[in-house]
This record gives C-alpha cells, sequence and structure tokens, in this order.
C-alpha cells in the first residue's frame, strides 16, 4: 500500500505540472502579444475551460501527502517555508488576477495583468527552487530545523530559471493549439526560442548534478534520459507543425522534474544535509491507508474522466463563437 500510494502520488503530482505548467506560461507570455484587448483576452481565453480544473490536480497531490505521508510532509513544509510561502503568494495573485481581470469591461485592467504576468513568475521560480531544493536535498540541520538562505543555492537557482523556461516553452506550445490561427505564428516563434534555454537547462542540470548528487537509482537515470526525448519530440513537431504531439511531449517534460525528485532515490523520498527519510518511514498507519483507500481510486478516476471531457470538448482552436471565460 506503501508503494500504491507514492505512485499515486507521483501521478496527481506529474498530472499538475504537466497540466497547470502552460497556465503560467501563458501568464508570463502575455506581454508578448500585442497590447490589443481583444488579443489578450483570445490568448487567456485559450486557457478558460481548463485553468482551475488544472488546478484541481494539486489539491488532489497535497491531499494525498497529507493523509498518507505525513511526516514527509512535516519535514517538507518545516524545511523549505519559505518557498512555500512565496509559492502560495504567486498562485493566489495568479488565480485571483485571472478571474477578476475582465470582470468590468469598462475598469482598467493593467493591474490585474501584472498580477498575472508577476504570479506567473514568481510561480514558476518557486516550483523550480523547491524541486531544485529536494533533488539536491533539503539543507535542514540534525534537529531538522531550515537553513533559509541555503535554500537559494546556485543549484536551486539553477532550477528556478529552467522552469521559467520549461513553463514558457509549454506555455507557447499550447497557444499553438489553442490560440486563434492568427496568433499561432507568434506563439511558435515563442516555442522556439525558448527550445534553448530548456535545453541548456537540461543539459547544465543533468551535468552538475552527476557531480553534486551521491548516487541516482535507474528509475532516476530514465526519467532524464525521458526529459532529452521528451523536447527532442517537441522540437520535431514544432519544425514540422505537429502541434498537437508537440504539446503532449512538453506536458511530459514538465512532469519529468517532479518524477525525477519521488525517483531519484527512491526507496528513500527525503534527503537533507544531516540525515534521509525513507518512504515506509514517511507514511501514515496501514488503518489509514485503508480508509483512504475507499476515496482515492474513485476521486482519481473522475479527475481522469473530467479532464479527458474537457479537453475533448475545447479541443479545437478558439474562433469567434468561442466563449471566452477571462
Amino acid at each position: 500500500m506503501v508503494t500504491f500510494f507514492w505512485c499515486l502520488l507521483g501521478l496527481l503530482t506529474c498530472g499538475y505540472f504537466a497540466l497547470a505548467g502552460y497556465d503560467y506560461g501563458v501568464g508570463m507570455l502575455l506581454p508578448a502579444f500585442e497590447a490589443d484587448e481583444r488579443k489578450r483576452r483570445q490568448t487567456l481565453g485559450a486557457l478558460g475551460p481548463f485553468f482551475l480544473a488544472n488546478e484541481v490536480w494539486l489539491v488532489a497531490a497535497v491531499g494525498v501527502l497529507f493523509g498518507a505521508f505525513p511526516h514527509l510532509e512535516g519535514k517538507v513544509f518545516a524545511g523549505a517555508y519559505v518557498l512555500v510561502v512565496t509559492l502560495l503568494l504567486g498562485l493566489v495573485t495568479f488565480t485571483a488576477s485571472m478571474q477578476l481581470r475582465s470582470r468590468r469591461p469598462d475598469a482598467p485592467r493593467g493591474a490585474w495583468t501584472a498580477g498575472i504576468v508577476g504570479g506567473a513568475l514568481v510561480t514558476a521560480l518557486s516550483w523550480g527552487l523547491f524541486l531544485g531544493n529536494l533533488v539536491l536535498g533539503l539543507p535542514l540541520d540534525a534537529d531538522g530545523a531550515p537553513t533559509v538562505l541555503e535554500l537559494f543555492n546556485p543549484y536551486a537557482v539553477l532550477w528556478g530559471l529552467g522552469f521559467v523556461a520549461l513553463f514558457c516553452l509549454q506555455g507557447a506550445v499550447f497557444l499553438a493549439v489553442r490560440a486563434p490561427a492568427e496568433l499561432t505564428g507568434r506563439a511558435v516563434r515563442l516555442a522556439r526560442a525558448f527550445s534553448g534555454p530548456v535545453f541548456a537547462f537540461l543539459v547544465i542540470a543533468t551535468v552538475w548534478g552527476f557531480f553534486a548528487l551521491d548516487g541516482s537509482t535507474p528509475l532516476g537515470i530514465g526519467v532524464v534520459v525521458l526529459a532529452f526525448l521528451a523536447l527532442a519530440v517537441s522540437r520535431l513537431g514544432l519544425a514540422r507543425r505537429w502541434y498537437r504531439p508537440a504539446l503532449v511531449a512538453t506536458m511530459v517534460l514538465s512532469a519529468c522534474p517532479a518524477l525525477l525528485a519521488g525517483t531519484l532515490r527512491f526507496p528513500t523520498v527525503l534527503a537533507t544535509s544531516a540525515y534521509t527519510l525513507r518512504v515506509e518511514e514517511a507514511a501514515t498507519a496501514s488503518g489509514t491507508f485503508g480508509v483512504l483507500g475507499w476515496f482515492a481510486a474513485p476521486a482519481v478516476v473522475v479527475l481522469l474522466v473530467v479532464q479527458w471531457l474537457t479537453w475533448r470538448a475545447h479541443r479545437h482552436p478558439l474562433d469567434q463563437r468561442s466563449l471566452l471565460h477571462f
């Protein structure tokens, strides 16, 4: 049961990054499109049907983390509380700005637009710093107390910048699929522009990690290979104008960092500068797993079905008849 719920947590977390990554990418790319309000609304409207549904994956993942792995949750949130706070601020700012920007047609929207861009940027940076520290090892002492400044070590900063480029790439490819035809060209050019920085991030993080980390499981090495393959497929899709396969590839690519953090040292699930935590030690009591099992499987099935139906209903690009949610 412990391994099953660890895999379930991985599925939900990877699903969140695969889907919500293009939300933040589109948000950060908003200034790259013309200031014309109609085009801005079309850019944001491409996210409309998916925006809130994508965030549900994070809620579900946090629920599984709290219920199934409370000891891990306590160590991680305590050790990286600064990054957790900045992440929540970014998420709240981004979500609120998205929903409030177009509520009053006659109101100025510059502040809400800045909130969307800034919130998405802070969220991307925070996730990169957070996962970079999980991969490298949280800077905790023997008593479990965090070393705040060490959270912003050079390796984690590299991950923060890499996540900005990664989400921008994913957002641009998403717009190539969902945005109106008049915006497709700009989206494709942006996607090609961000492919280079993402490739540089993968190469530098891999080489740096090879020397900085103490060992890796075959699963972790496989995730790194998968990330490079996904980027290659994405670039090929952009070159051949296969935008939907390119989007799937970038979604896989965005899920790879979370997958790497969960498999790099498994069954060790948390490494710090002073101690390690194995998955059995992080797990809750067996009786709790039995209770969670009654709810987890149906909830995941509903989540997958709703996500599939949403994409099926809105699989075509926006046009003049499309409803703009934002």
